[in-house]
């Protein structure tokens, strides 16, 4: 798949270490998101989700990506693909810059990723959700999320 497709609006691309800089200042401003998932961002951490990968899954199957308006990081997604099944995309992290939330960009992102994810033959997509986070939880629904499951996390789908 090419990142690119993900986006009519924004320069999607895979990031990579020169790019931990802007991703450590996009995922720091975001402090709601690590009251429910600790520990604070670190620069090695991001790091580490960046090489982290599900059990079975290759580096080809991880497009840990980014949405940018020219220069600026707009969003982070880390997108998995054929996890935990074939015919499932997952994102592990979706996080949008402080300054483009409450626009509806990050629904637009979602949806135009799921169009395109639908067009590549993805059935569902999954994801899980930190306990107690009213925001999180609020935007999955929002975008056509439904809880399947609470474990450590809450899962949740949307059908494409």
């Amino acid at each position: 798949m090419k990142p690119e497709l993900l986006s009519s609006k924004f320069t999607v691309r895979r990031l990579r270490t020169e790019d931990i800089d802007r991703i450590y200042e996009l995922s720091s401003r975001n402090t709601i998101f690590y009251q429910y998932h600790p520990p604070f961002v670190t620069r090695e951490s991001i790091q580490e989700d960046m090489r982290a990968f599900p059990p079975g899954m290759e580096e080809k199957d991880k497009y840990y990506i980014g949405f940018f308006e020219k220069e600026l990081l707009v969003a982070v997604m880390d997108l998995i693909l054929g996890y935990p099944a074939e015919e499932i995309a997952y994102i592990g992290l979706f996080m949008m810059n402080l300054n483009y939330q409450k626009k509806g960009i990050g629904s637009w992102i979602i949806s135009e990723c799921a169009n395109c994810l639908k067009g590549f033959g993805f059935q569902k997509i999954h994801l899980g959700v930190d306990k107690g986070n009213p925001q999180s939880n609020a935007f999955w629904k929002k975008n056509g999320f439904v809880v399947t499951g609470e474990g450590e996390y809450i899962r949740m789908e949307r059908h494409l």
